[in-house]
């Protein structure tokens, strides 16, 4: 089941270890002194860095504009969890369980991806700045959603090893 809220909010909430180094990462984004912050506060729209944090976890920090929601689609994963940290701006994002939804670009195992029509049935999410989203392989998420007016977001969003 998807969980959202602030870092503490979901440290308290997540005792799995393998967490602890996107947790951290996470931390050191929120430090305006720290290299990490001045990396991802520069990132340009369109721009999508990968980093690799250990063997069972990465990073894609990225950056670009919220679209209308007609334009979204559904995605899932099943090899890597996600954690998707919102650094700068605010989206909805809705979320689903993958089996009640249709597939519309069939799993591929070499992106860890597979992408989902629309449902009527979703739940909804507003995620503000400095809150995270977290998505396991049954939740089905479309992200990127605009609030009002489509704006320039910067995320970090973790892949964290199911099986690690």
């Amino acid at each position: 089941m998807a969980l959202l809220g602030t870092l503490q909010t979901l440290k308290s909430q997540v005792c799995d270890f393998k967490f602890q180094r996107a947790f951290t990462y996470i931390e050191k984004l929120q430090d305006k002194n720290s290299a990490e912050y001045k990396t991802l506060v520069n990132t340009k729209v369109g721009e999508c860095n990968k980093i690799v944090l250990d063997e069972n976890c990465f990073v894609l920090e990225q950056a670009y504009i919220t679209k209308d929601k007609e334009d979204c689609l559904f995605e899932s994963h099943k090899k890597y969890i996600d954690i998707q940290y919102m650094f700068e701006g605010d989206e909805i994002m809705e979320v689903e369980n993958v089996n009640n939804l249709l597939i519309e670009t069939a799993y591929k195992e070499d992106l860890d991806y597979a992408k989902h029509a629309q449902s009527k049935n979703s739940s909804v999410l507003k995620i503000k700045e400095n809150e995270l989203a977290i998505f396991y392989p049954n939740d089905a998420h479309m992200p990127c959603i605009k609030i009002d007016e489509n704006k320039k977001i910067i995320k970090a969003v973790f892949k964290i090893l199911v099986n690690s």
